[in-house]
């Protein structure tokens, strides 16, 4: 099963058995990150001097891609120029996390339960379903960045968006996070995608970087 890099994302920030999303707030920048790179390889959007433009309208026939490719057409046509990545990012990061849960529930990959915290406030959570393509997934990533394997392009760019996001411990819960991050920055700065692409990945991290940073001066200020 082929799933989306904002697929792959969240089923690594949701926990197995429980459902709870783990990290929410850099995983939400990722995952919308995500779904970019994924019309960015496909084609349909290109990233330059750090501006987004929709160069092919067309549907990928991945409906989660083909919504967002046509708000971001509908959202960027009302504009009197292309509109910055990391504004698409900010508006986008809020909605995304939700539209992709759904996805996973349609393809049975995670399933929805709801309960109510002390018995008023309604909570939703997505325990695993179908683990096949997690596992895939894990294996797929401890081969290229533990293992020393060489990645293909979405790979290449799941890990330069979990680097940027710095979901490493999600990704390799257990393993040492300076030696992973090393790693993951070493392929995430690599020749493994066409410049229009790769300035899109860079225009995704400065935002990463940039909430991750806001952050933690909210918490220690």
């Amino acid at each position: 099963m082929t799933i989306t890099l904002a697929e792959e994302i969240t089923l690594l920030s949701l926990d197995d058995e429980s459902g709870e999303a783990k990290e929410r707030q850099a995983a939400s920048w990722a995952v919308a990150g995500g779904i970019l790179l994924d019309l960015a390889l496909a084609g349909r959007v290109s990233v330059a001097g750090g501006r987004l433009t929709v160069t092919d309208g067309s549907p990928t026939g991945e409906a989660l891609l083909d919504e967002r490719l046509a708000l971001i057409a509908a959202w960027a046509e009302r504009r009197s120029r292309a509109p910055k990545v990391t504004e698409w990012l900010t508006k986008d990061q809020g909605k995304a996390p939700a539209a992709t849960v759904a996805r996973l529930c349609e393809r049975g990959l995670v399933v929805k339960k709801k309960r109510r915290v002390l018995g008023v406030f309604p909570v939703r959570r997505y325990p695993e379903a179908d683990g096949s393509a997690e596992r895939e997934l894990r294996e797929r990533l401890r081969s290229v960045v533990l293992d020393g394997a060489a990645p293909d392009e979405r790979t290449a760019g799941l890990i330069a968006l979990v680097h940027g996001a710095k979901l490493h411990r999600l990704a390799f819960p257990g393993q040492s996070r300076k030696e992973v991050a090393a790693r993951m920055e070493k392929l995430a700065e690599g020749q493994w995608a066409a410049e229009g692409v790769r300035e899109a990945i860079r225009n995704m991290q400065a935002a990463m970087a940039a909430v991750t940073v806001a952050a933690v001066v909210a918490a220690t200020g």
